[in-house]
């Protein structure tokens, strides 16, 4: 065969092959024409790893420590948490306040089976609780007055209390890790201080037992944070902590938080 032949047959199978490839691409763009579903799929897998890029959740429920009242800084427990939880994870934390000041754990039962509420806690990655105080302590005004009795009735409906907003808060989130934040004494180093302390580690040990019954649920202490110098980290109002305070509380909570 002369080279003009060869020369002649390799354009021509050339040709044939590009022919072919151009084939291919119409019929494969003519497939995906006819199915519009088909290409979604791809593009809803980017747009899911963008969103999870976009950092986490925090849900904060409660009271006035959840408010940060006493923190001249206004951040309280929260706000320091938050600024750890940047530093730890090197994500952007999007935060949501609902606590309210004087809140009691019936009034927060309520809160929880809010449609608003019930929306935040669903989105949540974290959600941090401070509850308790205000039932006990009735916002500050101390335990002295009441009776055995009382104290017993008022616990009783205080961890029923417990129960149900854990239970509203998990049926709301399944996956949101919780962290429960145990009492304090700020009373302690007053004449009835030690007496006040043992209701207090009691009524925290009562809350734990609640809390372990969920999946995910972490109760925090911080009964002992307070325990030795416990006018260091209050504020002038003897109840509330103060900025020291809150950081002791916030950077047990971050301890406690892996990601």
């Amino acid at each position: 065969m002369s080279k003009n032949m060869v020369r002649f047959v390799t354009i021509i199978a050339a040709l044939f092959f590009l022919l072919w490839l151009a084939g291919l691409g119409w019929a494969v763009a003519e497939y995906y024409a006819g199915k519009p579903d088909q290409v979604p799929k791809a593009s809803e897998q980017k747009i899911e790893k963008a969103e999870s890029k976009k950092g986490l959740t925090v849900v904060a429920l409660g009271d006035s420590l959840t408010r940060g009242t006493g923190d001249e800084t206004g951040k309280g427990y929260v706000g320091v948490l938050v600024d750890e939880l940047k530093e730890k994870t090197k994500q952007p934390i999007q935060l949501t306040n609902l606590g309210i000041n004087g809140q009691r754990s019936d009034q927060l039962r309520n809160q929880v089976g809010q449609t608003e509420v019930k929306r935040q806690i669903q989105k949540a990655d974290v959600i941090v609780v401070t509850i308790g105080g205000n039932d006990l302590f009735r916002g500050g005004q101390g335990i002295i007055e009441f009776k055995n009795e009382d104290l017993t009735e008022i616990q009783t409906k205080y961890l029923e209390n417990i129960k149900v907003i854990l239970e509203q808060i998990r049926n709301h989130n399944q996956n949101a890790n919780v962290f429960f934040i145990g009492l304090y004494n700020p009373f302690i180093e007053l004449g009835e201080g030690k007496e006040m302390s043992k209701v207090v580690r009691q009524w925290n040990y009562q809350s734990a037992e609640v809390s372990a019954a969920f999946p995910k649920i972490v109760f925090v202490p911080t009964f002992d944070l307070f325990e030795l110098k416990v006018n260091d980290y209050l504020y002038s109002d003897k109840f509330h902590p103060n900025t020291k305070g809150y950081r002791l509380i916030a950077e047990r909570v971050a301890s406690l938080i892996t990601w």
